[in-house]
């Protein structure tokens, strides 16, 4: 397996040779700002973690928006919890066991506190300005005086509260109730407190967001610091110190009865340290957790470890903070690139539902989301931490059947469109993982997701796979007696599988099994089948688009089906539904006009079938600047960059910089929408880097980048690339690239392989304020099955279905590269 940490040593030479004097004191954590996405529904985790750290810490408030735990939207703390997603949707996860603080209970009577999380939030009231957040901690001071502070281990968390002391006698509690975010604790939750020590070990089964399933959490917390007083066991309202244990229901109400732990400490002279084991297998193995991993409850050793894990992982990249650039584009960088790296999350040694040697990573919420921008990320910045999660995925197919799409909480979660672990197995095996992978593993959970149709297709694989093979499309009201799953999506899922298949040949090419490559190769090909070559689209106020030819859906007796290309678009206003209900559309989360473009393996074909590359480039400029898509929604991801395709890699440019900092700031509303575990922060990350993939082949399409220079360390080989600037224009006038040259020679093409990171090579480009010819020769273009017609004054056949060759050239793993 690759080892990151033999290539850290020489990263802060490589930043003083590139930052020049003082760059050994260069620090990416400088630039760092979780509290981006914060507010406006960004649902971002917020406070203290580790790289793909299971414990994360952070104060929870009381916002409808509130699944990453912490918000800045007004509202108060309702506690202190140590699990969290990041950046989802829905209805918030984890969130369990939160901590809740008080200086005193007045009349120094336990009965006297308030215990409920529906009430305590009274006593949750927080001054923004106290907030801290850096990588690694977190910290927040309540408005009755009490101050707030995390940071965690791998499976741990240390709070460390220190309270007012103005009040004589008081006897600051602590309490710690069997809740969770979406309070959706079932029955039979239990809680013991030792009457010696203090220590509190409890469990609960919770309800899994977005998935089919429960889990069962559990914690163990000890405490050091103050003298403990008492301690005892809360029941709704009531307290008291003579109950050490509680076996508790959920209720007859719907809501979960309050019910937890509490402790009492003699005087709020010293802090109060709180160590929080946790576990999905056990309390004893949450208290093990927490003893081996903060023996000592060393409050500032911990915290220090943390933000030197960060630092080490974040230091590979270093841009320059010359040249006139303005330091929030710096900020706006390196926070997308952490939240890269919050979600998934490493549970090895904490999966309950097998035993098994090789890793074990949860929180992949979801892949349709993270495929696209996130994994591919992490594959440059750390491909030994993404083997890691490619064996987990491999694994999780040998013990549950299949490989997932989405996987949260140790569940199942609900499949959006196709099976994309597909496409995170091959862009990782194009890219030349290797780590302990089983690829023949691999290559056969691959297949099964494009072969055998799992009975419940809502959670895993594809449904309508009988109709795919015959028909060559997804039906509308699809008669599928073998799987079943919400029979919608049918748009979206053909062109989905017709990529998942591409994939898949990629793989078998490179594996040398012809046969295979050649058959799903040919079914990539389906998307074509649901093209409608007069389709018109109209705007919902009845003017006309004056664009023609359109995907639509198409029933099972080959008759074509309708919808409104608009509809799930972002300015459609008619309250379509468009998600996972079975009253959903025929595209997930996004419209025909959007879908429009997702046929990422051939794109040449497209640009041929929209009238070449001039009426493509109207198109695509009509899909952005009408509003019709949505950036904060994945699919609007690699459209932002398809210019490339029709040979005017300065529009995506152009287009990266209509978007960036536009819909993406550092405020703390500076998200356009959910994060998604990351999925906008690579997205900004790779934009502003200047070279942004098409996941699933070995393609990175080349923009200048937001900095004067751009270097990557690959912690596989230590070889440092490195993306420079002649005529860098800080106000960003000048985006075109007129020239470039690589390792020193010229070079034409618009995009670059994989092997560019990891051999070290050095890109230098030239820019100017106007478009140039660099890039925009056919043979500059980027890989596609079709061939590339329509330029250099040649025309297309408008709506005509080009035919594609047998497989394109320069997409295989022995591909030439550059």
């Amino acid at each position: 397996m690759h080892s990151f940490h033999r290539c850290f040593l020489p990263l802060l030479s490589v930043a003083s040779s590139i930052l020049g004097s003082g760059a050994a004191e260069f620090d990416p954590l400088q630039y760092v700002d979780q509290l981006i996405g914060t507010q406006n529904g960004g649902n971002v985790f917020a406070g203290a973690t580790l790289p793909y750290g299971l414990a994360k810490a952070v104060a929870d408030t009381n916002s409808g928006s509130n699944q990453g735990g912490f918000t800045l939207d007004g509202t108060p703390i309702l506690g202190f919890s140590a699990l969290h997603d990041s950046g989802t949707g829905g209805e918030p996860s984890l969130g369990n066991f939160p901590l809740f603080p008080y200086a005193a209970c007045p009349g120094d009577d336990v009965n006297q506190c308030v215990y409920s999380k529906k009430t305590r939030i009274a006593y949750g009231s927080f001054d923004p300005k106290t907030v801290i957040a850096r990588p690694g901690f977190f910290s927040v001071t309540l408005n009755t005086g009490i101050k707030a502070e995390m940071t965690t281990t791998q499976r741990t968390a240390v709070f460390r509260f220190t309270f007012p002391t103005a009040a004589n006698g008081a006897r600051p509690l602590l309490l710690q109730d069997l809740s969770d975010l979406h309070n959706s604790r079932q029955d039979n939750a239990s809680v013991s407190v030792d009457p010696a020590t203090g220590r509190i070990k409890g469990q609960a089964l919770f309800v899994s967001s977005f998935a089919q399933g429960q889990y069962l959490s559990y914690f163990c917390t000890d405490f050091s610091g103050a003298k403990m007083f008492d301690n005892g066991i809360f029941v709704d309202s009531r307290a008291s110190a003579d109950v050490k244990d509680l076996t508790i229901s959920r209720s007859i109400n719907g809501y979960p009865l309050p019910g937890g732990a509490f402790v009492r400490f003699e005087s709020p002279e010293d802090p109060v340290i709180a160590r929080v084991g946790l576990s999905f297998v056990s309390s004893d193995q949450a208290c093990s957790n927490a003893e081996a991993e903060i023996p000592d409850f060393d409050f500032d050793a911990v915290q220090s470890a943390a933000t030197n894990a960060w630092r080490e992982k974040l230091s590979p990249i270093v841009v320059s903070t010359g040249g006139g650039v303005d330091p929030k584009q710096v900020t706006n960088f390196y926070s997308g690139i952490y939240r890269t790296l919050v979600n998934p999350q490493n549970y090895t040694g904490e999966n309950p539902n097998w035993k098994s040697a090789e890793p074990y990573f949860d929180s992949f919420y979801c892949l349709w989301d993270s495929f696209r921008s996130q994994i591919p990320f992490l594959t440059i910045l750390d491909p030994s931490s993404v083997e890691q999660m490619i064996r987990s995925l491999i694994d999780t197919y040998r013990h549950e059947g299949w490989l997932p799409d989405c996987h949260m909480s140790l569940s199942k979660g609900y499949t959006q469109g196709g099976s994309n672990a597909d496409i995170v197995l091959v862009d990782g095996y194009l890219k030349g993982l290797t780590g302990g992978i089983d690829w023949d593993v691999g290559y056969e959970a691959v297949v099964k997701d494009a072969e055998v149709e799992p009975f419940d297709w809502c959670c895993h694989g594809r449904g309508g796979i009988d109709s795919w093979k015959a028909l060559g499309y997804i039906p509308v009201q699809d008669f599928d007696y073998k799987g079943f799953g919400t029979l919608t999506r049918s748009l979206s899922r053909t062109l989905e599988y017709s990529y998942n298949d591409f994939a898949i040949a990629q793989i078998a090419k490179a594996m040398n099994k012809t046969t295979d490559a050649e058959k799903y190769l040919d079914s990539s090909d389906n998307w074509r089948n649901l093209y409608k070559e007069n389709q018109t689209s109209f705007l919902f106020s009845g003017a006309n688009t004056g664009f023609v030819g359109f995907f639509q859906p198409k029933y099972l007796n080959g008759t074509w089906g309708s919808q409104n290309p608009l509809k799930c678009s972002n300015i459609d206003n008619t309250g379509s539904v468009c998600s996972l209900q079975n009253t959903g559309a025929e595209t997930f989360e996004s419209s025909i006009w959007e879908y429009g473009f997702y046929v990422p393996h051939d794109q040449a074909s497209l640009v041929t079938l929209y009238g070449g590359p001039s009426k493509f480039v109207k198109r695509l400029d009509y899909l952005h600047d009408q509003g019709i898509t949505y950036i904060g929604n994945e699919p609007a991801f690699l459209t932002v960059f398809q210019y490339h395709y029709a040979g005017r890699p300065g529009l995506s440019a152009k287009r990266s910089h209509f978007y960036i900092p536009r819909f993406f700031d550092t405020t703390p509303d500076g998200l356009p929408g959910n994060d998604d575990s990351g999925a906008m922060g690579s997205f900004v990350a790779f934009s502003m880097m200047g070279l942004f993939p098409n996941p699933g082949q070995d393609v990175y399409l080349i923009t200048p980048p937001f900095f004067e220079s751009v270097n990557i360390t690959s912690p596989v080989t230590g070889k440092t690339a490195t993306i420079r600037v002649v005529n860098f224009d800080p106000t960003y006038a000048a985006i075109y690239i007129q020239s470039a040259t690589l390792n020193g020679e010229p070079y034409t093409k618009n995009w670059v392989t994989h092997s560019f990171f990891t051999e070290g090579k050095d890109l230098v480009l030239t820019l100017g304020k106007n478009e140039s010819s660099w890039g925009t020769a056919i043979k500059d273009l980027p890989p596609s099955v079709g061939e590339y017609t329509g330029f250099n004054g040649t025309a297309p056949t408008i709506g005509s279905l080009p035919q594609s060759p047998r497989y394109p050239v320069g997409l295989s793993r022995m591909a030439h590269g550059f």
